[in-house]
């Protein structure tokens, strides 16, 4: 571990120091701080910023910690630095063959700095390090995987089924596990799981952990439909991923929209994976996910596939409901009735993504008019998920005068298709976008017709740089989050000094 330290980037150093200091680690030579007022006299713990330490500074600290779930800890950070190393050489690599491309495609979708940015350096977590050996990096073999999962009283969501399938659909893992949390949604509507299911278990997550190391070890590509969920409920951080919600393109829709796998077999494979309202079975999504990569392999990595997921229709007892989320978990659900207008009644929701401090629910109403009339009425800012339905951005008051925010979202996109020609082609949806079309394109006059593509193209150019800036608006907010921490330790350090000089 010592030769690692020595060897390591400054950066991944200053990274561990940061987060040793924020769990309060103590090594042979005290915390971070301590350790600083007994070895730089002359700063001491007033210059704290890691990051603005020499590289022997922090790796003499580090040096200093001999508990071996300190250590553990501190080479899954490195561990993880090396993944994302190596993901960004991944990206940028020339590829040798389908599979390989199939995953450059992955990592360089817009979506995936915000879908695959997990706690990977967390208690429980185990890092798949892909080390850059030419057979593990041109390694063409791949696994589908697939988790069904249960709402725990906590909040957070718990694998409680895992199936793993190769190529040829042969099944390599298809395991029970029992979750070490109390479980109060099975969710078996969906999962299709009950309590009786998990009665003679014994599969632990640890488990299902070791057999995915052993499974990906030696560099299998794994692959999934919006496979960022299964990763984060396994707690597995593995860099070689193919997620089909994001290598095909859709004709119609919002640009980035992201199908459901149902829909993407229906339209890719002439065949829907479950019938209509029938719970999930993970091994068949799992055996679904291989086949489309499969076909889209067959049919040209690189070659337009171009398919059509109109026919994925929201049922129409599900447009009478408003989709609320992101909610504060200090916000109860009658607060929601001050903010919805309109007779309805409430139905808690779990979310994959949102875990712990807030919570979905979701406002059903007795007809569609009676949810579109009350969302017309929602006072907050109009925007569009990454779906292309329609939201709101509402903010308000608590009972306590705090400002808080949530989002009020309907359940299907209020954007027609239009024909053109065999093709079809999504009416562009974000306002400013639709603004800059009126403003560009008068009325259809023969001498304006020749510009059409041109301002088409314009459009998608604008599109593509919105979404650009949400990627960046996102970045932004994770850095207001860290300095937000450097100042609140900067105000505990000005308290600690008062004190001392009193």
């Amino acid at each position: 571990m010592e030769e690692k330290i020595d060897t390591a980037d400054k950066k991944v150093l200053a990274d561990i120091v940061k987060l040793a200091q924020k769990r309060g680690l103590k090594g042979k030579l005290g915390d971070w701080k301590e350790f600083l007022d007994s070895h730089d006299k002359k700063f001491g713990a007033n210059l704290s910023d890691p990051s603005k330490r020499p590289h022997e500074l922090l790796a003499t600290f580090l040096k200093s910690f001999s508990k071996e779930e300190d250590l553990k800890f501190f080479d899954n950070i490195m561990r993880h630095h090396e993944n994302q190393y190596m993901l960004e050489r991944l990206k940028d690599k020339s590829h040798e063959s389908p599979e390989q491309r199939l995953v450059q495609i992955t990592l360089q979708h817009p979506l995936y700095p915000l879908d695959y940015s997990s706690p990977s350096i967390d208690e429980g977590w185990i890092i798949i390090n892909v080390k850059n050996k030419p057979k593990v990096m041109k390694s063409t073999t791949m696994l589908a995987v697939d988790c069904e999962m249960v709402l725990c009283e906590d909040g957070t969501d718990e694998v409680v089924k895992v199936c793993v399938v190769d190529h040829n659909l042969e099944v390599k893992l298809n395991e029970f596990v029992k979750p070490n949390k109390k479980i109060v949604d099975y969710r078996t509507e969906i999962t299709g799981i009950s309590s009786q299911d998990l009665e003679a278990v014994t599969c632990s997550l640890a488990d299902v952990q070791k057999s995915m190391k052993k499974l990906l070890s030696k560099g299998a590509i794994l692959v999934g439909h919006s496979l960022h969920n299964d990763l984060r409920v396994l707690k597995l951080d593995h860099v070689r991923v193919i997620d089909t919600s994001y290598i095909f393109q859709s004709t119609d829709g919002p640009m980035h929209r992201r199908p459901s796998l149902n829909g993407l077999c229906q339209a890719v494979l002439g065949r829907a994976v479950r019938e209509k309202g029938a719970p999930h079975n993970c091994l068949d999504d799992a055996c679904a996910a291989m086949n489309l990569v499969l076909a889209k392999i067959k049919h040209g990595v690189d070659r337009e596939f171009p398919i059509s997921l109109a026919q994925e229709r929201v049922p129409e007892s599900e447009t009478t409901k408003l989709f609320l989320h992101r909610i504060p978990n200090t916000v109860n659900t009658e607060a929601l009735h001050n903010i919805v207008p309109g007779e309805f009644r409430t139905e808690l929701q779990s979310t994959r993504k949102v875990q712990g401090r807030h919570y979905s629910a979701l406002a059903v109403f007795k007809n569609t008019q009676e949810a579109d009339d009350a969302y017309e009425k929602v006072q907050g800012i109009q925007l569009k998920d990454n779906q292309g339905r329609p939201q709101k951005l509402v903010t308000f008051l608590t009972s306590k005068g705090m400002p808080v925010t949530l989002y009020v979202r309907k359940m299907v996109s209020d954007e027609p298709t239009v024909q053109n020609g065999s093709n079809k082609r999504a009416l562009q949806t974000d306002e400013a976008v639709d603004v800059s079309k009126k403003a560009k394109i008068d009325k259809n006059t023969e001498e304006d017709a020749p510009s059409c593509d041109a301002h088409l193209n314009e459009i998608e150019a604008l599109n593509q740089r919105l979404k650009q800036s949400e990627l960046e608006i996102e970045s932004l907010k994770k850095e207001l989050t860290q300095k937000d921490f450097e100042i609140t330790t900067l105000h505990k350090m000005v308290a600690s000094l008062n004190k001392r000089r009193k």
